[in-house]
């Protein structure tokens, strides 16, 4: 395994972690002080020199966004689930470049308000809201009870790899690969933390501080549909799982798919390209089970949002 299958394993894990922006609503209309918007680096080229840049930090004063697809943009903007999505296949695969600044009086919890602008100005997007039935698993605590350990109130960094590795920057955090190339570790904000390790073909995962809708969020990578938190629990937790490299890989080259990115063969060894997993057969559903948790198929009607147009080339800075 190495260091770029590491790098692209723990990718999913640094998304979530600095996924979740901005709550609050607000009425007013709101934009960015000032904006530049460019096509980013391909994810191809970033991933082949080793120099990969993506992801989100955003603070009360700025907005850095780095490799973002205009679906990611959009899902930021209208506070989505990836799910709730609906648009032409390109918004997933070409990638931009965003630095905002907030004006004076503004904070990060107005930045979806302030992009919904910018999309519409630089990208003329229009879209529409709908509603549509849509199959979910939804997470539930088994009948024992679950086995988490809730997080220590002060946040605690993650174990560092051994010395020697690699350090990276994925949307303002910093992402440390050991040596050997079989471990690495993020810091996510409000303390949340993860740690990816591989040994006998088995990838486990430790998140650190973490709520359930993040969790569901993350399960949602390695599944044929989207999970939603329906455990009731509050507060925070250390989630570990463990599942097999091959649905791991799986998942990182079906993501990659969707971005426009293609890996020769032997990318990742115990991988055969173009074989589909049975969603069912997934070890993340036994990883589940360990920690007294169920994922139970139901159907549920959802809130979308349609994107009915949009421009590729954004207009000038």
């Amino acid at each position: 395994m190495n260091h770029s299958t590491v790098r692209l394993a723990i990718l999913s894990v640094v998304l979530s972690l600095t996924a979740n922006v901005a709550t609050a609503q607000t009425k007013d209309a709101l934009a960015f002080e000032v904006a530049s918007v460019s096509p980013s680096v391909p994810l191809q080229t970033q991933i082949t020199t080793g120099q990969l840049r993506v992801g989100a930090t955003i603070t009360d004063s700025r907005v850095d966004l780095k490799s973002a697809s205009l679906a990611e943009l959009l899902i930021l903007a209208y506070r989505l689930k990836p799910y709730q999505l609906t648009g032409p296949d390109w918004i997933q695969s070409e990638r931009y470049d965003v630095q905002a600044t907030i004006p004076a009086g503004g904070n990060k919890e107005q930045v979806p308000e302030m992009m919904q602008a910018l999309l519409a100005e630089r990208f003329k997007v229009r879209v529409h809201r709908d509603k549509k039935e849509h199959s979910v698993y939804a997470l539930i605590v088994g009948s024992d009870g679950h086995k988490l350990k809730t997080s220590d109130p002060v946040a605690q960094a993650p174990a560092a790899p051994e010395p020697g590795g690699q350090t990276l920057n994925i949307g303002g955090q910093e992402m440390r690969v050991g040596a050997d190339g079989k471990s690495a570790t993020v810091s996510g904000p409000d303390g949340q933390s993860a740690r990816v390790t591989q040994a006998d073909g088995l990838i486990r995962m430790e998140l650190g501080r973490v709520s359930m809708a993040q969790v569901a969020d993350m399960l949602t990578q390695f599944v044929d549909r989207p999970v939603v938190d329906a455990t009731g629990l509050t507060g925070t937790y250390q989630v570990p799982l463990e599942l097999r490299q091959e649905d791991l890989m799986a998942m990182a080259l079906a993501r990659l798919k969707t971005a426009g990115v293609s890996l020769p063969v032997g990318a990742f060894p115990g991988s055969i390209p173009g074989q589909a997993q049975e969603p069912s057969s997934s070890s993340i559903f036994e990883s589940v089970q360990k920690l007294g948790f169920k994922l139970e198929p139901r159907k549920m009607p959802v809130d979308i949002v349609v994107v009915d147009s949009a421009d590729k080339k954004p207009s000038e800075n």
